[in-house]
């Protein structure tokens, strides 16, 4: 099996593992969920960067960029949310 079809495989591995693991999270959860994982998206968006690093085929490189968008949506997101979050919490004038 060539690197590249590893590669692809994890890639699709991990969206399905993703979208199981917070399917199965209550609607009341998934705002603390995010806040509380947004270390977790640093580190995907880390690993996207070393992967797009040390691509050497097409295919690498475009799932290493596919991994940075995915992983700085996440950290965005997930720092957006807190923050609407948080706001909730403010006394208001």
């Amino acid at each position: 099996m060539s690197v590249e079809i590893l590669v692809l495989f994890i890639f699709v591995l991990a969206i399905f593992v993703g979208f199981e693991e917070i399917s199965k999270v209550p609607s009341m959860l998934h705002t603390p969920l995010m806040s509380g994982t947004n270390a977790i998206h640093g580190i995907i968006l880390l690993g996207g960067m070393l992967v797009l690093a040390a691509a050497d085929t097409t295919l690498s490189r475009a799932l290493g960029f596919v991994a940075v968008v995915f992983g700085s949506a996440n950290v965005f997101g997930g720092f957006m949310v807190t923050d609407r979050m948080l706001q909730m919490f403010k006394k208001k004038k």
